[in-house]
């Protein structure tokens, strides 16, 4: 048999269930979160080429995943799902690392690998990071009624999102073990690389968790902010009681209403807050979880008020720069060496 033969007869689906059972969850040992993103990847990019060819995607050959099939699916993210560039990308490295593997597990199939690992990420325009102000998010914990069952909840849930700046999934899958009490209260996550850290927790949330967690089961596996059929809030069910609490925060806050307000937003907004109470840059990238400051340093470009004291400590254009003058004959003296 010709190489060109036995690469045709080299299947994608014992391959893609090779690469999760071994190599993703055995080998690399990555998280639960990190298997949901890939498999929603291959997912979407399955469905894609059965739509495309009319073949189901057990029948699918390494040949069907070629780099015009694959250029052509993260086309359609963008035309037809609406996907950004950075969505984009990060269904890409999915693919990639699917391939990196496939190169070394299945050598006859370089050339395809070859071709696909060329494909490069796509570069989009890099804003600024958006974020509130503390009237505006003081606004919007306002906004609960405190009277009901789900307002009692939803104010929690947005006051621990921004005391916090946890990310969405870290926040909806929050249980009562994760959460000590006493003379130095903090919560602990687990994040993105099973990075585990401890955060403080101001003394106004802890008294509003402690008072929501009388209301709550003391059953072994309860979510602390849990949907009104008793299971964990999903990503989709945070962002609809913020959104909820936002509108109706706009009646009275003005500025909301030109501002599209995300769980991740209020993440944003703790990181900036916290950089503009003088806390160091390296901390916030611990405090979020961050690899690297470099992640961090986002926040101090989109700070206009660190900026604006920069700005204040150098003179007009046009205006006599002052040199000092040491007005003490023991400074002079220092002055002179």
């Amino acid at each position: 048999m010709s190489i060109t033969e036995k690469q045709v007869q080299t299947h994608v689906g014992p391959l893609l269930q090779t690469f999760f059972m071994d190599h993703l969850y055995n080998h690399k040992c990555v998280s639960p979160r990190t298997v949901r993103s890939y498999r929603d990847t291959f997912r979407l990019l399955l469905q894609y080429l059965q739509t495309k060819t009319n073949r189901e995607p057990a029948t699918l050959l390494i040949t069907d995943l070629d780099a015009p099939a694959i250029l052509s699916f993260l086309e359609s993210l963008e035309q037809q799902r609406h996907n950004q560039p950075q969505s984009r990308n990060v269904r890409l490295a999915a693919i990639r690392s699917f391939f990196r593997w496939v190169a070394l597990r299945d050598p006859q199939s370089v050339g395809v690998t070859t071709r696909v690992l060329a494909i490069p990420l796509k570069r989009a325009d890099k804003r600024l990071v958006g974020f509130l102000t503390r009237e505006e998010v003081d606004s919007i914990l306002a906004a609960n009624d405190l009277s009901e069952w789900s307002g009692r909840r939803d104010h929690v849930l947005i006051l621990t999102l921004y005391n916090t700046g946890a990310r969405v999934s870290e926040v909806a899958s929050l249980q009562r073990q994760q959460f000590s009490f006493g003379i130095k209260s903090f919560v602990q996550f687990k994040g993105k690389g099973r990075k585990e850290r401890s955060l403080p927790l101001w003394p106004t949330t802890v008294k509003a968790l402690q008072a929501w967690f009388r209301e709550l089961s003391d059953k072994p596996g309860t979510p602390v902010f849990p949907s009104a059929r008793g299971s964990a809030l999903t990503r989709d069910g945070v962002n609809y009681i913020l959104q909820q609490a936002v509108g109706r925060a706009a009646e009275s806050c003005a500025s909301l209403k030109n501002k599209h307000v995300s769980p991740h937003l209020l993440r944003h907004t703790c990181a900036l807050h916290l950089l503009q109470s003088g806390v160091d840059i390296t901390v916030i990238a611990l405090w979020l979880g961050h690899e690297s400051t470099q992640t961090t340093h986002g926040y101090v470009e989109a700070d206009m008020i660190l900026k604006e004291q920069a700005l204040q400590k150098v003179p007009p254009a046009g205006q006599a720069v002052g040199r000092f003058k040491a007005d003490d004959t023991l400074l002079k003296f220092l002055s002179s060496l």
